[in-house]
């Protein structure tokens, strides 16, 4: 096995792991809002902190889960036509959409998220409702973390698309693209 495919193999694993832990959390979100809404319709009480926490781990799954989607390419392009196109194709928009749109907006956003994390650390920032969650920098550190996250699955498309570029027929790639390559895809 040629050392790309085993490095895009290890970035891979970790868009999975990614994707893994977004699911756990997912659950944990779910058995936090039904018991919101047991203890709030069933007991009549309301916990400022548990509806807090609601958003918090809404806003995790969401930002751990799109380094998973670009992982798996779920994530939002025009599929009309991309999935038209031949691999080879594919794998140059990805490639340039990696370096030129990814990785420059990734890599910005979480160079800046730090100090917009580092600032409510300072400041010491709480929640503004009483009973709320402290420690708010947490939550705002998960948007650093994941747009790193998102840098680190670019990486992996990138690979991904340098070995369809290199070699488009090898088994480590997918059904699909062998698929593509018997109808002529490879333009």
């Amino acid at each position: 096995m040629s050392l790309l495919l085993k490095l895009e193999r290890g970035f891979n694993r970790f868009g999975d792991l990614l994707g893994w832990v977004a699911s756990v959390l997912f659950i944990l979100l779910m058995l936090n809002v039904v018991y919101d809404v047991v203890m709030r319709y069933a007991f009549n009480d309301v916990s400022i902190g548990m509806q807090e926490m609601e958003w918090h781990l809404f806003s995790v799954v969401f930002l751990l889960g799109v380094p998973y989607a670009i992982r798996t390419s779920g994530h939002v392009r025009v599929d009309v036509l991309y999935e038209n196109l031949s691999v080879r194709t594919r794998a140059i928009i990805n490639i340039f959409g990696v370096l030129v749109f990814l990785m420059p907006f990734c890599l910005l956003v979480a160079w800046y998220g730090v100090n917009f994390a580092q600032e409510s650390y300072d400041l010491g920032e709480t929640s503004g409702d009483p009973g709320g969650l402290p420690y708010r920098w947490i939550i705002k550190s998960t948007i650093s973390l994941s747009f790193f996250c998102m840098a680190i699955s670019g990486i992996g498309m990138l690979l991904n698309s340098i070995n369809r570029l290199i070699n488009p027929m090898h088994p480590e790639l997918g059904q699909e693209d062998k698929a593509a390559n018997a109808q002529g895809g490879l333009s």
